[in-house]
């Protein structure tokens, strides 16, 4: 296992700058790990290999973020049927990953690349109750739960649903740092389940827990020091970017 660790081939500069430009993204917005490192990866690597490959990182940096905002109980009342709902049809749904051919998975991260792109350009706002927002939770929540289930990225709907409620900056980071780790264990350990994951891929997750905490921790500075204007508009172009690579690779 080690001489496939460290197998020259590897791609060793892309997995570190993608883990590196992840976590620096996530570190400045809240979001966007697996958004930036997943296509990243995936120029380099198998799609399956760099969903596996972020499995450390993005669990692991959501949980510190839901735990370093002290909102968890909060974000488990207020979208606890979301979060119910999503887990639950990832569950049901994530076969379907792994039953679609790389160039298949390639199309489907780019389509969910251009629904967050779509998502945080639009910046919606809806008035909704706190009385409707557990029904509309759900809805999201199984909406999310089938995009992550059949291209791993759930990000895009539930990013719109936030992004929409007008939630102040660190009750979001918080909110969706949670909803996104619970998220996230479904579909890593499906992927564990169904072989789709192995040991040598484990032990690269947990070496790119390095680089992500090096960018997590640059981002969380430049979150109250960088023109947050600016720098989304750089981080959209270079999503879109990333997706349309995908969509012709």
């Amino acid at each position: 296992m080690i001489a496939a660790i460290f197998d020259s081939a590897f791609p060793w500069p892309l997995f570190l700058g993608a883990l590196f430009a992840g976590g620096l993204v996530k570190g400045a917005l809240g979001v966007g790990l697996p958004l930036v490192s997943t296509p990243l990866l995936g120029l380099g690597l198998s799609s399956y290999q760099s969903i596996s490959l972020l499995a450390a990182p993005v669990a692991l940096s959501n949980l510190y973020q839901a735990i370093d905002g002290g909102r968890i109980v909060e974000t488990l009342r207020r979208f606890g049927g979301l979060i119910i709902a999503q887990f639950i049809v990832t569950i049901l749904t994530v076969k379907l990953t792994l039953a679609l051919s790389a160039a298949q998975l390639n199309d489907l991260l780019a389509i969910a690349l251009l629904l967050a792109v779509a998502s945080m350009v639009w910046q919606p706002t809806l008035s909704i109750s706190r009385e409707r927002e557990a029904k509309v939770g759900v809805v999201v929540g199984l909406l999310a739960g089938i995009l992550g289930g059949v291209s791993s990225l759930t990000g895009p709907v539930t990013l719109t649903y936030l992004l929409a409620l007008r939630l102040d900056r660190e009750t979001f980071v918080s909110s969706i740092s949670t909803i996104y780790f619970i998220a996230a264990l479904p579909l890593y350990g499906a992927l564990m389940w169904y072989d789709r994951m192995t040991s040598v891929d484990l032990v690269l997750s947990a070496v790119g827990l390095l680089p992500m905490a090096a960018g997590l921790a640059i981002g969380k500075r430049v979150r109250y020091r960088l023109n947050e204007q600016l720098f989304r508009r750089l981080l959209l172009a270079f999503l879109t970017l990333l997706a349309l690579i995908l969509l012709f690779k």
